[in-house]
């Protein structure tokens, strides 16, 4: 066989062996994302993070190329779903669509969480902010929060609140009003936000406090009323409903947020391609309207300043919760 000849071969054995090392390089090289990103929800279907997680992924999916699939992934307030993110691959293939209960709230309510809240997660972006409100039936005799607080104060450990559980946000915003007044209100707690609203629509309760993507549609059929909302100043929605501050409780505002994190470790290029992309969609009017529809005020921000607002708001409510001792039980 003539040098040519065996130089040739060798090279026609050589390629031969490429396709079976191609499709490991192509994978690593393949532009991101090239094919489907599955985003955990580790809260029910129809929750307002759901139902707002739904909207923003159908565009991103539409500015990306590429599906995303929302999966819930419910149990031990968040923490399944939660843990699924975090065991995850950080390939920017699986994310985690959360509320700031799941981040927050619930890691000191529980005395071995399987995985830390501050770094087995890379912040990606805020998404928005759930503004929350104190409600009531539409024809409880409690027509304004001054109304309501005198009669609390009237008769001590009298009046009850609902909540979507022990441990929830809706427990967790109602302690702090009650620590800011003073009050000694009941806490009942429902199976889910959606029923504890309903609770208070029924006369079940007296009163709840409640993020307005939840209660809206019952707000709007006639069957509670607002009192105040928890943000610094009045909702367009809500023109006529004060602020907690400009009805009798100064420095008292209170929402919950929807944010997108992936596994601890996800590449950077990644992660800022998602934040990009994030920004984008929040960007777009009929986005923007859906999600204001759905009571979620859009909020992109830069994922270090999620991270930055996640760790204060961790101690702020690891020193509510420590001092109160509420727990999920």
């Amino acid at each position: 066989m003539t040098a040519s000849r065996r130089l040739a071969l060798g090279a026609g054995l050589a390629l031969g062996a490429l396709p079976a090392l191609l499709p490991r390089a192509a994978l690593a090289q393949a532009p991101y994302p090239s094919k489907p990103i599955r985003l955990i929800v580790p809260l029910a279907a129809g929750s307002a993070v759901d139902n707002a997680a739904r909207v923003l992924v159908q565009k991103l999916g539409e500015q990306m190329g590429q599906p995303f699939v929302v999966e819930n992934v419910v149990g031990s307030s968040g923490l399944i779903g939660a843990d699924r993110v975090a065991r995850s691959a950080p390939d920017g293939y699986t994310l985690g669509g959360y509320n700031d209960s799941v981040l927050t709230m619930v890691p000191h309510m529980i005395p071995r969480m399987p995985w830390n809240a501050l770094t087995d997660f890379d912040p990606v972006s805020l998404v928005g902010t759930v503004e929350w409100g104190l409600i009531v039936k539409a024809d409880s005799p409690y027509r304004t929060l001054a109304d309501f607080i005198t009669a609390a104060k009237a008769a001590p450990g009298k009046l009850n609140y609902s909540s979507g559980g022990n441990g929830s946000p809706q427990h967790i915003g109602m302690a702090l009003l009650l620590n800011r007044t003073g009050l000694n209100v009941v806490h009942v707690p429902y199976k889910g936000a959606t029923p504890g609203a309903v609770g208070v629509a029924a006369g079940e309760v007296d009163v709840g406090m409640q993020g307005l993507g939840t209660v809206i549609s019952l707000i709007q059929a006639g069957r509670l009323r607002l009192l105040a909302v928890g943000t610094t100043q009045r909702l367009p929605q809500f023109p006529n409903v004060p602020t907690f501050a400009e009805a009798g409780v100064p420095n008292f505002t209170f929402n919950s947020w929807f944010a997108m994190v992936a596994p601890a470790g996800t590449p950077k290029d990644i992660v800022a391609r998602l934040n990009t992309e994030i920004t984008r969609a929040l960007a777009d009017p009929v986005t923007r309207d859906k999600l204001v529809a759905l009571g979620v005020t859009p909020r992109g921000t830069l994922a270090a300043e999620l991270g930055q607002a996640t760790k204060a708001q961790f101690e702020l409510y690891r020193k509510l919760i420590t001092e109160q001792n509420i727990t999920t039980d």
